[in-house]
């Protein structure tokens, strides 16, 4: 009797356990992925997963691919995308710095007036070289008031506290045209120099008022109970307990007006080069026609999309979607102008904007609607354009560095996958690139709206979709 038939026989039933092993024949979805669904309970119809071939081709999994989801910070991923390809990654914003007033012996009798371009990356290292700047022009003496100008943009008035009731958390900002350092200030607790409670940057108008009960015992977080109190006239009062040895413990937190914050940056950083202003600071407009004594250039976009992916920062990410209006809009740029350019330029490079919506770039949004075929699409057209090597390093990767940094330590996974990861309350998503094992590039988008997301659901899908992807 021949034995081809119980040879077919063996191979149907080897295909079929293969088969059983990576894809579920109920809903599509591997056997991993399955599992996790079943073990948190996760509703199949609040998530939605997309993995193609880089190149395009048919879908390796298909679930729920159309249906528009709020994506969290993957959000970002379309707004970095969009800046990088039609700004070009030699983009620089410029901050200019203007007299008004006739300036003699070193002095400016008058105001001067910061000009803000947008730059999303205006940290103290840029402030410093920018001032810099200010006193190799010849200025040292300012006799009138610093007149902040961050009219660029249109800033809707918003409550910081408003999407999670943490109007202090640096993630909250409402970024201006000119935004100093994110408008963060550190606190510094416990000094190793021995100071009780300092700030970085050196902010004299503002005063702090510590009545911090300082404790016995070891540095741990149950030892911890500090509270913080942002008062009117920029007075921020603690009190609680912390232990001595927490040596230089900090906290970074947003309690100051943008303006009030450019003043006191400016005095501490201006003082360093000996400078001194004997007046306050308003907001105002820069005169027409008037030349800027500095012209100073940020940093290219190419080198800041890092953080914005890397680190999910959405500061920046916000003022990337204005840059982004700026390109059709004359000042004030609004967000709502901004959204339109960003989505006319997204259907331009083919890609579906039906129902597609970004509130403000970031991703810190209830509103923000995105789908895994919408995610996909633009990581594969993204592929093919010029601006991709900025674009894929811009993000994170697993296990190497970003938000993915500790996931898949001394695994083949480790160095192959580029992603943007997205959390929110209820919300956790991912989407990037996976070199799988036999070197195929792969697109993948995963989308999960539901309470079912707490409690390490979201990571477990996260973690098993790129194990799978990669074992191809």
């Amino acid at each position: 009797m021949s034995q081809l038939p119980k040879i077919c026989a063996r191979l149907a039933c080897a295909a079929a356990l293969l088969v059983g092993t990576s894809l579920a024949s109920a809903n599509g979805l591997p056997a991993s992925i399955n599992k996790v669904i079943k073990k948190y309970k996760v509703p199949t119809k609040a998530l939605s997963i997309l993995v193609t071939p880089v190149e395009g081709g048919t879908p390796l999994v298909s679930h729920n691919s159309k249906t528009p989801r709020n994506p969290a910070s993957t959000a970002k991923l379309v707004t970095t995308w969009a800046a990088l390809d039609l700004l070009g990654p030699a983009h620089k914003w410029t901050t200019e710095l203007h007299a008004v007033g006739d300036v003699e012996a070193g002095t400016l009798n008058g105001d001067l007036v910061i000009k803000g371009g947008g730059d999303p990356f205006l940290v103290l290292e840029e402030i410093w070289k920018m001032l810099g700047e200010l006193r190799r022009a010849g200025i040292r003496h300012i006799t009138g008031d610093l007149v902040v100008d961050d009219s660029r943009y249109a800033m809707e008035p918003q409550d910081t506290g408003a999407f999670d009731g943490e109007r202090h958390r640096l993630y909250n900002v409402i970024p201006t045209a000119l935004t100093i350092n994110f408008n963060s200030t550190r606190f510094v607790f416990n000094g190793s120099d021995g100071r009780a409670l300092y700030t970085i940057p050196t902010l004299d108008n503002l005063k702090l008022v510590n009545n911090i009960k300082r404790t016995k015992g070891r540095c741990k977080s149950n030892a911890l109970s500090l509270r913080m109190q942002v008062e009117p006239d920029n007075v921020v009062r603690f009190s609680g307990k912390l232990p001595l040895k927490c040596k230089d413990y900090e906290l970074s937190r947003n309690v100051m007006d943008s303006v009030d914050y450019a003043l006191g940056t400016f005095m501490g950083i201006w003082a360093q080069w000996g400078g001194t202003i004997a007046g306050g600071v308003r907001r105002g407009s820069t005169p027409e026609g008037s030349k800027p004594l500095v012209r100073y250039k940020s940093r290219p976009l190419g080198e800041l999309v890092r953080p914005v992916n890397k680190w999910s920062n959405n500061i920046m990410a916000r003022l990337l979607l204005y840059a982004i209006g700026a390109t059709r809009y004359a000042p004030p740029v609004t967000r709502k102008n901004a959204a339109k350019v960003l989505l006319a330029h997204l259907k331009k490079r083919g890609i579906n904007v039906e129902q597609l919506f970004i509130e403000n770039g970031s991703g810190l949004s209830r509103a923000s609607r995105v789908s895994a075929q919408q995610l996909v699409q633009l990581l594969s057209v993204a592929w093919q354009r010029p601006t991709m090597p900025e674009f894929i390093s811009s993000l994170s990767i697993v296990g190497v560095d970003g938000t993915t940094r500790r996931r898949f330590k001394r695994r083949g996974e480790q160095g192959r996958v580029h992603v943007k990861t997205g959390l929110l309350r209820d919300v956790v998503s991912i989407a990037g690139y996976v070199r799988a094992n036999n070197n195929r590039m792969y697109t993948i988008a995963m989308l999960l709206n539901s309470n079912r997301a707490r409690g390490g659901a979201g990571r477990a899908l996260q973690d098993r979709l790129i194990e799978w992807v990669y074992k191809r």
